[in-house]
């Protein structure tokens, strides 16, 4: 419920509730807020314990779509693949990427003017009156 409040935010609440509350009703605020969060707790875990008594296996079902959405909302394009193409085993994808050598390694193979020369994908940028190459066989 709070995972997402850090420490800063703890702490300016804890600043805030100093002023507004003061000294000496601050404690009393902090032990109703967590008795208060505790019954909550409990009330939702009782439903929870609840609905599954009552439900029994169809409990699971209903459980299924929800299950299948978190699933669906962890998913990655490289988890898509592995999962539907290879079945779940990604040694193939590691393989691949092993195989395929640094970006700083990979070299542009396009023909400049003189027709062989191989540039690296980071250049600097052209002076002011120069013009890039042409590469015939892609105009």
């Amino acid at each position: 419920m709070l995972s997402n409040v850090g420490w800063s935010e703890m702490f300016i609440l804890l600043v805030a509730a100093l002023v507004i509350l003061g000294p000496e009703r601050l404690p009393g605020a902090v032990r109703w807020t967590t008795r208060s969060l505790r019954q909550i707790r409990d009330y939702a875990s009782g439903a929870t314990s609840q609905l599954k008594q009552e439900l029994g296996p169809e409990f699971d079902e209903l459980r299924k779509p929800l299950a299948e959405l978190n699933e669906l909302r962890n998913m990655t394009p490289r988890a898509a693949v592995t999962k539907h193409l290879f079945g779940g085993d990604d040694s193939v994808l590691r393989d691949l990427e092993k195989a395929v050598p640094d970006k700083q390694q990979l070299f542009d193979t396009t023909r400049g003017m003189s027709g062989d020369s191989t540039m690296p994908l980071a250049q600097k940028p052209l002076e002011h009156s120069k013009h890039p190459p042409i590469d015939f066989e892609a105009t």
